[in-house]
């Protein structure tokens, strides 16, 4: 039995020996050479596989494409566009010029004229500097609208930023019909009830919206059907916030026509109903 161990200790270190002699350097495999390469064909095994064109660049292409009888002009000659008219631009120029003169309130987007002091017929009524309105934004109003610059302002907010674009698509929108502006009154004209920011020149009512091509979207047909409902929807939430107060048909039955609009303010936050 000890010879028979002896000798498979002895075959095993030949067969380590023979095994670790097959991986030597010298013997191990050599890497197969990468396939030679031409300006044109690379051969891989016994297939040639060409490179793929690059293709033409649009620059190229133009030039192609381009007549041969046309001079090459280089930047010292190439074409300049057209000065504007001095009569355009004097006519720009004086545009802008008879907007400003016509603007309130510091803003060229409001149009109209400064009214100063109006005194109401109730001591709680009246204004201190009144300004009439015409247009804002670019957007006319049915009739020219009494009003404090603060409205104005929250005016011209609400049109630039919410009634423009969301009729931008529908329209454009040319135009605001104006329920109600500056009224020496009480709320709703209830007996007795507090005055109105009508009354203060805080206030203004918006009827309904024309288009430029004559569509009108009013307030009392467009809250109850698709697609004037969302629009009116968005306008009415857009106004939340430019404005204190923010009444519309879901308000009250004194406001089913309309949206009142106020800036009257509040601690809680805006009144939007």
């Amino acid at each position: 039995m000890r010879g028979l161990g002896r000798c498979f200790w002895i075959c095993l270190a030949v067969l380590t020996a023979s095994t670790a002699s097959a991986a030597a350097p010298d013997t191990s495999l050599v890497p197969v050479t990468r396939p030679a390469k031409t300006d044109e064909v690379a051969i891989v095994g016994t297939q040639k596989i060409r490179p793929v064109l690059r293709p033409a660049s649009p620059q190229v292409t133009a030039a192609v494409a381009r007549p041969s009888d046309l001079p090459l002009f280089g930047p010292e000659h190439s074409i300049r566009p057209f000065l504007r008219p001095e009569e355009l631009e004097q006519q720009i120029l004086f545009k802008k010029r008879k907007r400003r003169k016509t603007s309130v309130c510091g803003d060229i987007d409001i149009q109209g004229k400064a009214v100063g002091q109006v005194n109401g017929k109730i001591k709680a009524c009246g204004i201190k500097d009144a300004v009439q309105i015409t247009s804002i934004s670019g957007v006319k109003l049915s009739r020219p609208s009494t009003m404090d610059c603060g409205t104005a302002q929250a005016l011209n907010t609400w049109v630039d930023k919410t009634v423009k674009p969301t009729f931008k698509r529908r329209g454009p929108v040319v135009e605001l019909q104006v329920a109600a502006h500056y009224a020496c009154r009480t709320r709703n004209n209830r007996k007795g009830a507090r005055i109105s920011e009508h009354g203060k020149g805080r206030a203004i009512d918006i009827s309904g919206f024309r288009m430029a091509d004559g569509e009108v979207v009013t307030v009392l047909d467009g809250w109850r059907k698709n697609p004037s409902k969302k629009q009116l929807t968005k306008i009415w939430r857009g106004a939340c916030g430019p404005f204190g107060t923010v009444l519309g048909p879901n308000s009250d039955r004194y406001h089913r026509d309309h949206f009142h609009l106020d800036t009257a303010r509040y601690r809680s936050g805006a009144y939007c109903r």
